[in-house]
């Protein structure tokens, strides 16, 4: 399950979209990804919101949705519309309501509408071209206590995953987290191949425009769009490699 399947079209996704999006969802996935323990690990309880950035086909937004049930919201991040338009149809099929997908301008990007418990990045960051602006303005849309979880591929040749040359390591990432007003405050050793790293902001840091109020409290809060509908945002763009 490499990234060996170019052509790539503008979203440096493959033009052979069908082909790309079985790969991203082959069953054999599920034993190095692990995505059921990697959702369980967010800690999301009833009612939380969270954002998954370049969220692809809702891989792992569909599950997260799961998790945080009815009372709460997931935004599901993605350039490409082809991405959008599959997880609005999967979240559809499924009877799930609480999934709100935005299309992210690839100038511009996206960041969540509502300030998040959780905001997951998967096999992502190394097509942030500023990674350090990008987790810092991810981190002004985290409520208190909130975390970063970045999960990626380890920067060596794998059997699975983009090229070395195409990848960020653990250690540059939590450099960029560092600059962004983060660090490093748990690590998961539990995937073959990726690293998990969860992202605290440092205390007496203040990156992007974080506020200690609460998700969905006072007049911050912002009433998710109506389900299937993709908006625009602000922020880097997200392009999805899962």
């Amino acid at each position: 399950m490499g990234h060996g399947h170019g052509p790539y079209d503008r979203h440096r996704n493959p033009e052979d979209f069908a082909r790309y999006l079985g790969k991203l969802e082959n069953p054999e996935r599920a034993a190095w990804q692990k995505p059921d323990r990697v959702v369980e690990l967010l800690g999301l309880e009833a009612g939380d919101v969270a954002c998954d950035v370049g969220a692809g086909p809702g891989y792992l937004a569909l599950r997260m949705a799961r998790a945080v049930g009815p009372a709460g919201a997931v935004y599901a991040i993605d350039v490409d519309p082809r991405m959008i338009e599959a997880v609005s149809r999967r979240s559809e099929e499924a009877g799930i309501r609480n999934l709100h997908p935005i299309l992210s301008d690839a100038r511009k990007g996206a960041l969540p509408p509502r300030r998040c418990q959780v905001i997951l990045v998967v096999n992502a960051f190394h097509h942030f071209p500023d990674g350090a602006a990008y987790l810092k303005k991810l981190a002004g849309r985290l409520s208190a206590g909130g975390r970063i979880v970045v999960v990626d591929f380890h920067r060596r040749k794998l059997p699975v995953g983009p090229p070395p040359d195409h990848k960020v390591s653990r250690a540059d990432v939590a450099a960029a987290a560092r600059r962004a007003g983060l660090e490093v405050a748990r690590e998961r050793r539990f995937l073959p191949y990726q690293y998990f790293l969860e992202l605290a902001v440092i205390r007496g840091s203040k990156p992007g425009r974080a506020s200690g109020r609460p998700v969905g409290k006072g007049r911050g809060a912002r009433r998710p769009p109506p389900r299937g509908r993709a908006r625009g945002a602000r922020g880097r763009a997200a392009r999805s490699t899962r």
